[in-house]
């Protein structure tokens, strides 16, 4: 069954526009609850928001369709996606609802959920909610509504949390740290965790107004972290982004660590404490360098489809621990069920203050091979997948780099475009072979 709403990380769009609308939002939660209800008698959810001034709007609709539904409701709050997946598993509650579009800017909000486990949910179970909605709504009864409360100690129980996953042996006292929130979901919480644990915090980005969440600061726009980490002579910097499931790491000289480099620094850290590291997961945007370390390092590296819920499906198929995109999405499964900014940061740090060497030092032989992309516009009914040109030009790239590079051929979700992505060690060999197979569709 194709999926109507449902996306590859929840149900997202602009504010005011179907489906992110008070009526759909509404039916939503009604159409959640009745599908709780075949496994649970009287189920409760716990709902989380980032900042976003849509939030407060989009929580009242689903309080109103899950209790109309015999659900009853917890309210977190503004706080992280990663703390509602955290406080749905602690609280034994039946779902969790984070309201949040991540990175997109304030005028996108979205619907996510988390499984009873604080895992993503399953595609069957988003058809089975789909499928509800297309039935009429069953109202309960006065006296079988759900009833709603408030989790006052939400923020403070997720601090806890994050700072239980950090070694109890060592501190970060003495350094000083520059926090960035994006404006987001971690605005209050970020800077304590790191503060509690012995940091001196130079916060920015924590100051919302329900309008400015990922702009111009956060994960998505690290040059302000950079700016900061120079200005303030800090040690390290930390962006988060609007619900702080995705960080990007600045060093004291400025430099940008993203995600593929911050998963090898974690597995290679692992290792160094004589901990098993059977394979790690990336996707297939991982930039191949960190493919080719892993392997020199005796551990395998397995390739999922863009999007961390993917990832996650291959490391559960694998039972290994350690995975992550490029954007800054890393999973850590032994300290936490889904994808989070905070602990993903906290076990850098520990990494680098255990082994008393910085992120560079721990990244020493692995340099990112250069990247071409290139994106080619198609005409309407035009299947790339069979074009004879594209799949001849790509085949006899792959043969010429070898093990020195590699192409990605794929299709963009959003628009209607192809994707040519070529990877090599030398940046002129990546640019000129990815136009040589961009051009075949361009002649076309």
């Amino acid at each position: 069954m194709a999926r109507q709403y449902f996306g590859t990380d929840g149900i997202r769009g602009t504010v005011g526009q179907s489906p992110i609308t008070p009526d759909f939002v509404m039916r939503l939660a009604h159409a959640v609850g009745r599908v709780l209800k075949q496994q649970h008698s009287h189920p409760t959810v716990l709902i989380g928001k980032d900042t976003r001034i849509s939030g407060y709007m989009l929580e009242s609709a689903l309080e109103s369709g899950f209790n109309s539904a015999g659900v009853d409701v917890v309210l977190l709050g503004p706080v992280p996606t990663p703390a509602v997946a955290y406080l749905t598993r602690a609280q034994r509650a039946s779902l969790g609802v984070v309201i949040s579009a991540s990175h997109n800017p304030f005028q996108d909000n979205g619907i996510k959920f988390f499984s009873a486990q604080g895992s993503k949910l399953s595609d069957d179970w988003e058809e089975s909610v789909e499928a509800a909605l297309n039935e009429a709504p069953v109202w309960a009864d006065s006296a079988s509504l759900g009833k709603t409360r408030r989790l006052d100690d939400a923020a403070g129980r997720y601090i806890e949390f994050c700072k239980s996953t950090f070694s109890t042996e060592l501190s970060l006292r003495g350094l000083k740290i520059v926090v960035d929130a994006a404006h987001g979901a971690a605005y209050q919480i970020a800077p304590k965790v790191f503060h509690e644990l012995g940091a001196e915090v130079v916060a920015i980005g924590c100051t919302p107004d329900g309008l400015n969440i990922n702009q111009g600061v956060g994960a998505t726009h690290p040059q302000a972290l950079v700016d900061a980490v120079k200005a303030h002579h800090a040690d390290y910097g930390v962006a988060l982004d609007g619900d702080a499931d995705r960080l990007q790491l600045v060093d004291a000289s400025g430099r940008l660590f993203n995600g593929d480099e911050l998963l090898y620094l974690m597995v290679v850290d692992r290792l160094a404490r004589d901990q098993s590291v059977p394979g790690a997961v990336g996707t297939l945007m991982t930039n191949m360098a960190v493919e080719v370390a892993l392997k020199r390092k005796g551990v395998a590296f397995e390739r999922a489809k863009v999007g961390d819920r993917y990832v996650l499906e291959v490391l559960a198929d694998k039972g290994w621990l350690l995975g992550g995109e490029g954007s800054g999405h890393l999973l850590v499964l032994d300290k936490h069920t889904t994808g989070d900014g905070l602990v993903s940061a906290l076990q850098v740090l520990q990494a680098c203050v255990g082994s008393g060497q910085t992120m560079a030092q721990l990244l020493t032989g692995v340099e990112l091979f250069p990247q071409t992309l290139i994106n080619v516009r198609l005409k309407p009914g035009f299947s790339w997948q069979t074009h004879e040109p594209l799949q001849r030009a790509t085949q006899e790239a792959q043969v010429q780099l070898a093990d020195a590079g590699r192409v990605l051929i794929r299709a963009s979700g959003t628009e209607p475009l192809v994707r040519v992505m070529v990877e090599a060690r030398d940046p002129q060999i990546a640019r000129e072979t990815a136009e040589r197979i961009a051009a075949t569709l361009t002649a076309t």
